[in-house]
């Protein structure tokens, strides 16, 4: 009894010095009391299963399972990997894998698809939003591990995996899904719809994003864009800096975009905006959805909070914490998170998410019914029309139309265009009859 609580004790101590070292943090100078009384219970438990289970037992193996339940009690996203695990999960983000392209969670003790990227396997397989992963390879992800999963789906380019998932409509789904390379192009579409209305689409915040979405939107400015929309539907974050970059472009010099707030001060890092670029004041619409998450959730926090845009879909995914991976003098090492995300109003984004200013439910009945009628009547005018141009213009409509939340945004900046425009002659009005 007494070697083990020794032994647990040193455990301790030196998990506490070894974090404090990594961290630049003093350590305390001894545990509170209120801990040796905790760790003498599981000490007893260590020596009762020792003592009395009828198999020898590892003790290796014995404190991993304890460090592993330690961490499996504080939230999905931390985790305790043994040395195998872990120099697993180094070889693979530091090399070239396969993968299905699905940012993915547990949220309510399930697996849970937060989205599936287009142009991925995942997306190609008919992988949804909110789909709870319930087998992989035949195998249940009942009290599997984030990184677990993670490391079953990843795999060799190529190769299948079988997926069994529970939709919202409690239908359960099989897919075959084959891994790929997965490359994903940051910026998607960057174009003008009607009226002089900007379309951005950003799939993925990647090493590249800030610069590309700068260009893009250089590019829809010198062809007579007078409003904006961005669309970060589905797109499940990614580099937190490029998330940053992209917010940038449209908060004042100095002004907080997101604040990253752990329990140290050292964790604690407040992200300004710099002003690289000056462009023209316009109307802004950003689109989200519960499929949009962490870097997502941070630029239409900081576009709200600042009142450069108005957000329309549906709430966010809520995915705002921060994990740091800490490794340990055995070769193994914790993956903890360590701090949480909150927007310029200091309000948190984890496991709340980002509520949109007009809220557009696609599964709503009206919005169906407008859907259908605007797709009638665009059906009618591509009968009557007879010119090809007229044909590809009205065949590009029809998928925006398609689109109820796309279609909102268009509709309201529409309406802020003619009622600027109404504001501007009432006053030129005005002026000439005084003149």
């Amino acid at each position: 009894m007494k070697k083990i609580f020794v032994l647990m004790t040193s455990i301790l101590l030196l998990a506490t010095l070894s974090y404090s070292a990594l961290d630049g943090e003093k350590a305390p100078s001894q545990p509170d009391d209120d801990i040796y009384k905790q760790m003498e219970q599981l000490a007893v438990v260590f020596a009762i299963v020792e003592k009395d289970y009828v198999d020898d037992v590892d003790q290796k193996k014995l404190v991993y399972g304890a460090m592993k339940g330690i961490i499996a009690e504080l939230d999905p996203h931390s985790q305790f990997m043994e040395p195998e695990m872990y120099k697993e999960i180094k070889v693979e983000t530091e090399g070239e894998f396969g993968g299905l392209g699905i940012e993915i969670t547990v949220r309510d003790s399930l697996l849970t698809v937060i989205a599936p990227m287009e142009g991925t396997p995942a997306e190609r397989a008919g992988l949804k939003t909110g789909d709870k992963i319930i087998k992989i390879d035949g195998e249940s992800t009942k009290d599997m591990t984030l990184m677990k999963a993670v490391s079953k789906l990843r795999g060799k380019p190529g190769t299948k995996v079988h997926i069994v998932v529970l939709r919202s409509n409690q239908k359960v789904l099989d897919f075959d899904v084959v891994r790929d390379i997965i490359k994903v192009e940051s910026i998607k579409d960057a174009k003008i719809l009607e009226n002089g209305i900007g379309y951005i689409r950003i799939v993925q915040f990647q090493e590249n994003t800030g610069r590309d979405f700068e260009k893009a939107l250089t590019d829809i400015e010198t062809r007579g864009m007078k409003s904006l929309i961005i669309d970060l539907r589905n797109n499940p974050g990614g580099l937190l800096q490029t998330a940053v970059e992209v917010a940038d472009r449209f908060v004042e010099n100095g002004k907080v975009i997101v604040s990253i707030q752990g329990k140290l001060p050292s964790q604690n890092v407040v992200f300004n905006a710099k002003d690289r670029t000056t462009h023209k004041e316009c109307p802004i619409v950003v689109l989200i959805n519960n499929g949009s998450a962490s870097g997502s959730e941070i630029v239409a926090g900081a576009l709200k909070d600042h009142k450069k845009a108005i957000l329309i879909g549906e709430k966010t995914f809520g995915k705002g914490s921060v994990q740091s991976v800490i490794p340990l003098n055995d070769g193994s090492a914790l993956r903890l998170t360590t701090a949480k995300y909150f927007t310029p109003s200091g309000v948190t984004i984890h496991g709340v998410g980002i509520i949109p200013d007009i809220e557009v439910d696609i599964s709503d009945e009206e919005e169906v019914k407008l859907v259908l009628k605007k797709y009638a009547e665009l059906e009618k005018a591509l009968k009557q029309s007879e010119q090809t141009d007229n044909a590809e213009k009205s065949a590009v409509d029809e998928e925006e139309v398609k689109d109820v939340q796309l279609q909102r945004a268009i509709d309201l900046l529409k309406a802020m265009d003619i009622f600027d425009k109404t504001l501007s002659d009432a006053s030129f009005a005005k002026e000439k009859s005084v003149n």
